[in-house]
């Protein structure tokens, strides 16, 4: 393997530092990317049956459910501001889950990157070993085959490399893409069940102007009015 390294010539260390990159990160979103990490099963369900028989759900416990998922996250967060209203409520979900979709994506673009210029990297590596081919020609390699041997090795190895490193790399960052595509319509769809469902079980809050009657300081005048008519 290390023969074949250094015969690529000194393209081949870009594509070797890509192909590290790409390993590490899709290692790494492969275990973020886990669906039961991101969106528990049941979790929705499990705030509305604790609302439906405490009547709320305390702070602490709420904190304590957003640290843990990034569902759990926007769902705790939908409970913690649903005393303002339903728009307040909405508003405050998708601000946090726009937050866990860029966390999600985190690395991802990188990983795209990588599968758009290992094959440039290979290709030119491949321009290079052709010109140094034809170098060899001018230099008498017509005598000396080794010396465009060469050239030709270097032009197919650093091919292959950069085509070895983007197919993985392509796959992955698609794969990973249309995950999180999958993820964001689940957090949609917990959402929106969340709201209805605090709709049909009565547990939407609502805020209430409250009116304070103003006493009356007219009264006491009035009823003094109306005893001497009476009295009359």
């Amino acid at each position: 393997m290390w023969e074949l390294v250094k015969a690529g010539g000194w393209l081949m260390t870009p594509i070797v530092v890509c192909s590290i990159l790409a390993l590490v990160i899709i290692i790494e979103r492969s275990h973020t990317l886990q669906f039961n990490k991101i969106v528990p099963s049941r979790l929705r369900e499990q705030l509305i049956t604790r609302l439906r028989e405490n009547g709320d759900i305390g702070r602490t416990q709420l904190m304590n459910v957003k640290e843990k998922t990034a569902l759990g996250d926007i769902l705790a967060t939908g409970l913690l501001y649903r005393q303002y209203g339903l728009e307040s409520m909405t508003m405050h979900m998708q601000n946090r889950a726009s937050v866990q979709i860029h966390q999600l994506e985190k690395n991802i673009n990188m990983l795209g990157t990588i599968g758009a210029i290992a094959p440039l990297l290979g290709l030119l590596g491949t321009v290079l070993g052709i010109i140094s081919s034809f170098l060899a020609i001018t230099d008498g390699a017509m005598q000396d085959p080794t010396m465009l041997a060469a050239g030709v090795s270097q032009a197919l190895i650093t091919t292959a490399a950069g085509m070895i490193v983007a197919i993985p790399a392509l796959v992955a960052y698609r794969y990973f893409q249309r995950r999180i595509i999958d993820i964001n319509a689940q957090f949609e769809t917990q959402a929106g069940l969340m709201i209805q469902e605090l709709y049909d079980y009565q547990l939407l809050e609502n805020t209430h102007v409250t009116v304070v009657k103003q006493p009356d300081r007219y009264a006491g005048a009035y009823d003094q009015l109306h005893n001497a008519v009476q009295a009359d």
